[in-house]
């Protein structure tokens, strides 16, 4: 058992963002390690909803109380959706960092680049490795 939630249904990329496969959509967020690493979030910000990123692009910004962080896409694609309330609500990111904080919804160009993602215990290698 880890110190960190990992939930493995999830993929998850080296900059510490999640994302979970609905539809023909991806939902991202910021995982439970990064906001530990992060402690107490005051700011969020979050692109707009027709913005196309590429893999590993910056999408928005994570402001805390420590540091500043820039959240990357977990793969290219096109913003369809964006978590306006969690612009209102920064910490539900240190509460909630799986569920009521998700940051965007995206539809991947290729879902099959998902596969490049680690998977929950590929993931938890690495933040025993960056603690």
């Amino acid at each position: 058992m880890s110190e960190w939630n990992i939930p493995p249904d999830l993929k998850y990329t080296e900059t510490d963002e999640w994302a979970r496969v609905e539809g023909d959509e991806i939902i991202v967020g910021v995982t439970d390690f990064a906001q530990k690493q992060l402690s107490d979030v005051v700011y969020v910000e979050l692109p707009d909803v027709g913005d196309h990123f590429d893999a590993g692009d910056e999408f928005g910004v994570v402001e805390s109380v420590k540091a500043t962080a820039d959240m990357h896409m977990p793969v290219a694609g096109e913003v369809t959706a964006i978590n306006e309330e969690l612009t209102d609500n920064p910490e539900w990111v240190n509460t909630d960092p799986y569920g009521k904080a998700w940051f965007i919804r995206v539809r991947p160009d290729n879902m099959a680049d998902l596969d490049g993602l680690m998977d929950a215990d590929a993931y938890l290698k690495h933040c025993e490795e960056h603690a």
